[in-house]
Parts: C-alpha cells; sequence; structure tokens
C-alpha cells in the first residue's frame, strides 16, 4: 500500500517526464486502482505488455527521484505545512530551509 501511495507521489511530481502511453497506463493502475487486465482490455494490448510499461516507468520515476529528489522535498514540504497550520510556528523555519534549498 505504501509503495502505491509513493508511485502515485512520483506520478505527480514526474509524470510528465514519462511518454503519454506509459504515463496513462501507470495512471490507471495506480490512481485509479484498475487491474493489468482491466487496463488490458480497455487499451486492446495484453496484460503482459501492460505490466512491462508500468514497470518501465515505475524505474523512470524511482531514477528521476533518485537524481532528484523532489518528490522527498515535496512530501516534507506537505508534511510541514500540515503541522504549521496546526499551530507549529517552528515549522516554516524548515519550510523555508527546504525552499531555499530547491
Amino acid at each position: 500500500m505504501v509503495k502505491n501511495l509513493y508511485i502515485s507521489a512520483l506520478l505527480d511530481v514526474y509524470g510528465n517526464f514519462l511518454n503519454d502511453k506509459a504515463k496513462a497506463l501507470t495512471e490507471c493502475y495506480y490512481n485509479e486502482d484498475l487491474s493489468l487486465s482491466e487496463i488490458a482490455e480497455n487499451e486492446g494490448i495484453t496484460r503482459q505488455g501492460v505490466r512491462d510499461q508500468i514497470k518501465r516507468a515505475e524505474v523512470q520515476l524511482l531514477e528521476l527521484e533518485e537524481k532528484c529528489g523532489y518528490c522527498k522535498k515535496f512530501l516534507e514540504l506537505k508534511e510541514l505545512s500540515a503541522k504549521y497550520s496546526s499551530g507549529d510556528g517552528t515549522a516554516i523555519k524548515n519550510i523555508i530551509s527546504i525552499i531555499n534549498n530547491l
């Protein structure tokens, strides 16, 4: 489950770097919760073809995150923003630090 959310977050950050087909299939699988078989039927390709495209997309997304680290920073900012909204005044220093290091 956690990996699914992580890949979904990576798609939000880096999805536009994937080709259109890989992005669409991966979004169907992770964001729309369709099975490989359902996607294959909708797209008119084999289940294995869908799986291969999604696995390649996952590798690309993970490589981009390893090189750039923007998703990690985005998730940290989101968490700190929630803390700040809850009244934690010290969170703003961390938010500013992350933004300055982008």
